[in-house]
């Protein structure tokens, strides 16, 4: 899985051109995308092929959601809908899924949904009606873009990467057909799994990204040499499962190597002057600690259940 797009990786030389929006975005990733259906594959050529660190991630992110619901249509940008006002942790979804006339209806509100600006589909995680309270039942359900009652209100961007907007999506009373559910324990299946499977596809497509800017610039072949083996350790820890602790463990060694190069990569960008892309690099690498806090907190949960047979 993704070996060939790893190994072009090292006979990248090419500049790529400038994109500075989603809309510019989206038609490059799909025809660079269009001869594979491998997720990580995906994920891989559209880092290598970004002119900055958004995209690079944006690639990951649109590639991890195909592996969580492999149905999702190829010609539509895709986003998950889970946090809320409280969070997104099970009680903090007050979104609620209710039974009607054969079909549902959704009504809530989400915030910090990714590309939802530019979505046409939408990965909604919903608390069925009348469940226990403290033990909400999570359901995901798939909602077109310009479905009556979806309201998509664009948010302020980011300090950093902030050509990837992000969007507030209201339902109001939203009605779907009973074919939009999808099967299975929200939080189990979708929720929870994401969060490893994003991780793993957002950090190959952002190394992608350096390895091919190290290849254009010249940076030091060992360098180069590191990021292969992290990309290779990434392709293969996205054949494991993304709930086991052993998979938790061995993405965090990874992601430990991935902080090292991110670290020495600092320094080559610094070398390249007042070039754009060496600004935006310096503006955008904040990205690679977002949801660190939560990693070392399913890191240190994996190894208690190792630790315990649990």
């Amino acid at each position: 899985m993704g070996v060939d797009a790893i190994s072009s990786l090292l006979r990248t030389a090419a500049a790529v051109p400038e994109c500075a929006s989603v809309a510019e975005w989206w038609p490059r990733w799909r025809a660079l995308t269009a001869s594979t259906a491998q997720p990580f594959e995906r994920a891989i050529l559209g880092g290598a092929q970004a002119d900055r660190l958004g995209w690079a991630f944006a690639s990951g992110y649109q590639a991890a959601l195909r592996v969580l619901d492999p149905t999702l249509p190829d010609e539509a940008i895709a986003a998950l809908c889970v946090t809320e006002a409280d969070g997104n942790f099970p009680r903090a979804i007050r979104t609620t899924l209710t039974p009607e006339g054969g079909g549902f209806v959704v009504s809530g509100e989400k915030c910090w949904t990714t590309l939802g600006p530019g979505g046409g589909v939408f990965l909604v995680i919903a608390r069925e009606s009348g469940c226990d309270e403290a033990r909400p039942s999570l359901k995901a359900v798939r909602i077109a873009s310009g479905t009556p009652g979806l309201v998509i209100e664009s948010m302020p961007p980011t300090s950093f990467v902030p050509e990837v907007p992000h969007a507030r999506v209201r339902l109001d009373n939203v009605r779907v057909a009973a074919s939009a559910l999808l099967a299975g324990d929200a939080y189990l299946e979708y929720v929870k799994p994401f969060r490893t499977i994003e991780d793993i596809h957002v950090h190959a497509a952002s190394i992608a990204y350096l390895a091919a800017e190290a290849r254009r610039r010249r940076w030091p072949q060992e360098w180069s040499g590191r990021a292969m083996l992290l990309l290779h350790a990434l392709s293969g820890m996205a054949r494991l499962d993304p709930l086991a602790s052993e998979t938790h463990v061995a993405l965090s060694s990874a992601l430990a190597l991935g902080e090292a190069l991110v670290a020495e990569a600092d320094g080559h960008w610094v070398k390249a002057g007042d070039d754009p892309a060496a600004a935006r690099w310096a503006r955008d690498r904040k990205l690679f600690g977002v949801a660190g806090k939560a990693r070392v907190q399913r890191l240190a949960a994996a190894w208690v259940r190792l630790d315990t047979g649990s």
